[in-house]
């Protein structure tokens, strides 16, 4: 089994200050802005799924 992906830096100040969390699975903390936050996987996109060019056209 492969060990998970760890985020690189803190989503609400951008530090890379960051620390496992006690509070569970996927849980950080960063020290630099004292904010605890939780990474989840939601699933996988459907195939094909693409966004649109702005002229409503698909690019």
């Amino acid at each position: 089994m492969t060990e998970r992906a760890a985020p690189f830096y803190c989503p609400y100040c951008g530090d890379e200050d960051l620390r496992p969390s006690e509070e569970g699975h996927g849980a950080w903390e960063c020290r630099a802005c004292n904010r605890a936050f939780q990474l989840k996987f939601l699933g996988l996109l459907a195939r094909g799924l693409t966004a649109e060019s702005p002229d409503g056209g698909a690019s």
